[in-house]
């Protein structure tokens, strides 16, 4: 028995009855008599310390993805827990035990983002099984930390098959079968389950016919056959779901005991208040709420409670530092995805005198946050960036509003279009700066789109949006579209020069994105989703199946593929030797052109001999590499350990396969990456 484990079930042994389940609930009382402090577990640290006052604002999730940067996210978790455990330390001195103070932060949400309408779908890693399970890892690595206490402690969520719609979550029931369920949907669950992950969040929907937060199968999966040993807590009032909305149980106190029972611990929520009442009326034994408590004591003695930790003396100094902040400037410049470039790109400073910077989204801070964001003390917009950045002459108009009709409420429709058509026709050269923010797309009740849900309806830009975009369009001018969104959009018109996928991307944002514009840096982002052409092409959002859905079951209404993104150099890629024993390719990646530049080397496998394996290929390998200008790198690709299997109709992963071909390049081996691209990947072939 480990020691937090024993402590854990000598402090249960302690407790009353109602002691232990007032501990249940998310805002936990002190119990003074046995030095237990009051402790809230809500917290979140998406890309940065959330709702909790000054912290550093790293790129939106959906951008953290888009680097491809396994050590990157490892940098980032760590800074993010560096920061919460500074805020711990300074609140819990000064007895402020209060939301978002704690220790235990509530991300990363390792949810596959199957369908663009989604609107949490930029809280994730994409859309990948593989990518999001490697990103998801390093960044609870960096988290929680090595030491013998945990820095902070990471959870994954939403457990499980959950990603929209939001407008229905509360009643939905995802209908999934067991090969995706094991393929798609739990895939980046059992990886970081099995290294260690500290905490499991439940989600709102049903799944197959139970709930989420008390679902049998996926209990099993998570405890018995995963071995999970963290603790377990519901999305925030989705255990009031179980009698409100699905109909699973009657009454407050049933859906408390179920889902203890079942294995919630902690009660994001106020349904445990019941629990209690659900005691005396036999729905649930104390050994029965005994396990969840001891879950959370050992939770929260893996974090020190009661002890001296190598944490305790991090500085208040330590928050919103200029290290932290350059990191999320790194972190920007590596996510931002180059979609298309006729040449114009990067902008030559001694060859223009003035630059329009028109759009919405120009001087827009929400442009930069994504959702569940912090405070950052100084934010970059994309105006300030290339103002900052270009002695010449700046004109900026906003265009439109970010999707009304009007900018001013007395005005007539179009109010500020005479202005960007003006600033446009004396420059030399436009950004145009288009897109969404988090009230367009995000979660249930925080988004104000026409439902209110989050979702979008369709991926086309807002009207106010696409009447500005044909506007400058037809002056003619040359123009970089920027798009500031955290999924795909489809702009329509192709006669832009230049766009560029900024995402929300964090408080540093301008200053990466003027960077890129100028070529002090070369874009090396890559989609870690596939940008559709329509949306009335997409399967129903409420099929959870996927068949037709992402790059692994289609090559169908794709407008940029999955792992697509360009950049201002010219790499050679070269294998050494392929290691099937490791497994492991060993490159040389050659820069061939003008300019340093980061670049994202893939491997795509495809099993040739089962036929119930991913009909197209899928990624099972990437790394990130920098190569100079006119160098080269010598790089080992490691593979994934579970390249040589594919999952059955019955959910089984199998290794029955005997022939693989492996696909090595830049971007996926489809035929609209080549033509984007002009390459074509390398193909090795393996027999196992």
């Amino acid at each position: 028995m480990d020691k937090f484990l024993e402590k854990a079930k000598n402090l249960v042994a302690k407790m009353t009855p109602e002691e232990k389940c007032s501990q249940l609930k998310y805002d936990s009382p002190a119990i003074s008599r046995l030095g237990i402090p009051a402790y809230n577990w809500w917290n979140e640290g998406l890309h940065g310390v959330a709702r909790a006052g000054t912290a550093t604002m790293f790129p939106q999730a959906i951008g953290l993805a888009a680097t491809f940067d396994d050590a990157l996210m490892e940098k980032v978790g760590e800074v993010i827990s560096i920061e919460a455990r500074a805020k711990y330390n300074y609140a819990s001195a000064q007895g402020d035990r209060d939301i978002y103070k704690g220790l235990t932060l509530w991300s990363p949400n390792v949810n596959i983002f199957r369908d663009p309408r989604w609107g949490r779908g930029h809280e994730t890693y994409g859309e990948d099984p593989y990518l999001t399970s490697v990103l998801g890892l390093n960044f609870v690595k960096g988290i929680q930390g090595d030491g013998e206490y945990l820095r902070a402690a990471a959870c994954a969520k939403h457990f499980a098959v959950h990603s929209g719609p939001e407008a229905v979550r509360h009643e939905f029931n995802a209908e999934v079968s067991e090969k995706d369920l094991h393929e798609t949907y739990l895939y980046a669950f059992e990886k970081l389950v099995k290294s260690g992950v500290e905490g499991i969040m439940g989600a709102y929907n049903c799944v197959n016919g139970e709930p989420a937060c008390a679902n049998s199968e996926l209990m099993d999966i998570l405890y018995d056959k995963w071995g999970f040993d963290g603790y377990f807590t519901s999305d925030c009032w989705a255990i009031a779901d179980f009698h409100t909305y699905h109909g699973f149980t009657e009454t407050a106190p049933e859906s408390a005991a179920v889902a203890v029972k079942a294995g919630c611990d902690i009660n994001c929520g106020n349904t445990y208040i019941h629990l209690m009442k659900a005691y005396d009326e036999g729905l649930i034994t104390e050994e029965e709420i005994d396990r969840a408590v001891i879950k959370a004591m050992r939770t929260r003695l893996r974090l020190g409670m009661g002890a001296e930790t190598e944490y305790d003396n991090i500085p208040f100094s330590a928050i919103d530092c200029k290290e932290h902040n350059d990191l999320s400037l790194q972190a920007a410049e590596k996510s931002m995805v180059l979609l298309k470039d006729d040449g114009i790109l990067p902008l030559d400073r001694n060859k223009i005198k003035s630059i329009g910077v028109i759009g919405p989204n120009a001087d827009s801070r929400a442009a930069l946050y994504g959702n569940y964001n912090g405070t950052a003390s100084r934010y970059i917009t994309f105006l300030e960036g290339v103002q900052d950045s270009f002695d010449g002459r700046v004109y900026y108009s906003e265009g439109c509003h970010l999707y009304k009709d009007k900018v001013e409420g007395l005005a007539l429709p179009q109010d500020r279009i005479s202005e960007a058509v003006a600033a446009a026709e004396i420059s030399d050269v436009v950004i145009l700066c288009l897109g969404l923010d988090a009230s367009l797309e995000g979660e249930e009740g925080d988004a104000g789109n026409a439902y209110a849900s989050g979702d979008k309806a369709d991926l086309r830009l807002p009207e106010s949006q696409r009447y500005l975009l044909k506007t400058i369009l037809d002056l003619g001018k040359p123009t970089v579209v920027v798009l500031a969104s955290g999924s795909s959009l489809n702009i329509e018109d192709n006669r832009a020069n230049a766009i560029i996928q900024a995402w929300y991307p964090g408080s540093k944002g301008g200053k990466a994105l003027a960077e890129i514009i100028f070529g002090d840096v070369s874009p090396s982002g890559k989609l870690p989703v596939t940008f559709y052409q329509k949306a009335e092409k997409l399967p129903d959002f409420c099929d959870y199946s996927m068949s037709r859905r992402t790059y692994r079951y289609t090559r169908d209404n794709i407008l940029y593929p999955f792992g697509f993104g360009l950049t201002y150099s010219d790499f050679t890629l070269d294998i050494s030797r392929a290691d099937m024993d490791e497994p492991a390719f060993y490159f040389r990646i050659s820069n061939n052109g003008k300019y340093d530049s980061g670049e994202v080397v893939q491997i795509y496998i495809k099993d040739e001999t089962q036929a119930f394996a991913e009909p197209f290929p899928r990624l099972c390998g990437f790394k990130r590499v920098f190569v100079r200008a006119g160098e080269y790198e010598d790089i080992r690709v490691e593979l994934s350990e579970d390249c040589f299997t594919s999952v059955n109709d019955k959910g089984k992963r199998v290794s029955a396969g005997k022939k693989y071909t492996f696909y090595c390049g830049f971007s996926q081996p489809d035929k609209l990456s080549a033509e984007l691209t002009g390459e074509m990947p390398l193909i090795f072939n393996a027999e196992i």
